[in-house]
């Protein structure tokens, strides 16, 4: 039985990531955790969940929450996930993490923070959007400089950061498949008289509305055709069920950063 806690507990992913771990019988919940001043602290993580109760106090604490823990789930923010890896390290647990929006800087203090400990970091865990990652390299890759490639992303109001990490991680793929330095093409907005696109330009367009939950397409526009790559997600259970599937993998793999290609393409 791998026994996991959840960080981020009582955000909407926190809420179905519960929900589904609770769901499956190789997984025991034993810590839920929010931030200090949350409504949700010192309920019952099943009850949050929509389970019913399990005996899991929510907790301010990781230390608390995660002493148990094998594998600690983290859907925060980077400042916390920075923090909570920094716990990880220290106490040799797994984690899977979910949290986008890291600076250059933040990334490179949470590699080395996460040296020593086996953790899967994707900025979308969705079975149907990694599948949708490797097939945007490919197409990238065999229609060449024959296509321009834009990209748009599209989710709910209360998102914070922007473009999405899915988004960049499309770009970073089309731009693998395609052979250019995704850093150095990538265009995240266009006004004014900015003359002719670049041919080896790679789009990201942002829209923030309503409550959509993620809908993302990559397009491949050639001169009289166009390809386009779309998913959408319609509710959080598609993510909460990849992190599933990544916490049951990590739980005893050696120490490394590993995507969520490495759990659904070993």
């Amino acid at each position: 039985m791998i026994k996991v806690s959840v960080v981020g507990a009582a955000g909407r992913m926190g809420r179905r990531i519960l929900y589904l771990l609770n769901q499956d019988q190789e997984v025991s919940v034993v810590g839920a955790c929010e931030a200090a001043g949350s409504s949700a602290l010192d309920s019952d993580a099943g009850v949050l969940s929509g389970v019913g109760e399990i005996g899991v106090k929510v907790s301010s604490h990781i230390e608390e929450s995660s002493s148990d823990a094998d594998v600690i789930v983290d859907f925060t923010i980077p400042s916390a996930t920075l923090d909570n890896a920094a716990y990880a390290s220290q106490n040799g647990k797994s984690m899977v993490i979910g949290t986008t929006g890291f600076t250059k800087e933040e990334n490179k203090r949470f590699k080395a923070i996460t040296g020593n400990i086996p953790c899967v970091i994707a900025p979308n865990m969705s079975v149907g959007m990694n599948v949708t990652f490797e097939i945007t390299k490919q197409l990238a890759q065999v229609l060449g400089d024959d296509f321009d490639i834009e990209i748009i992303e599209v989710h709910h109001r209360h998102k914070v950061d922007a473009p999405s990490g899915t988004a960049l991680k499309l770009g970073r793929s089309a731009a693998e498949g395609s052979g250019r330095n995704f850093d150095k093409v990538a265009k995240f907005a266009r006004r004014g008289a900015i003359g002719e696109r670049k041919e080896d330009e790679i789009g990201i367009q942002t829209i923030r509305g309503g409550d959509i939950v993620g809908e993302h397409t990559v397009m491949f526009i050639g001169n009289g055709e166009r390809i386009e790559l779309t998913h959408r997600a319609t509710n959080r259970d598609n993510f909460a069920k990849g992190v599933v599937r990544a916490v049951k993998w990590i739980d005893g793999k050696p120490p490394g950063l590993y995507t969520m290609r490495d759990v659904l393409f070993p």
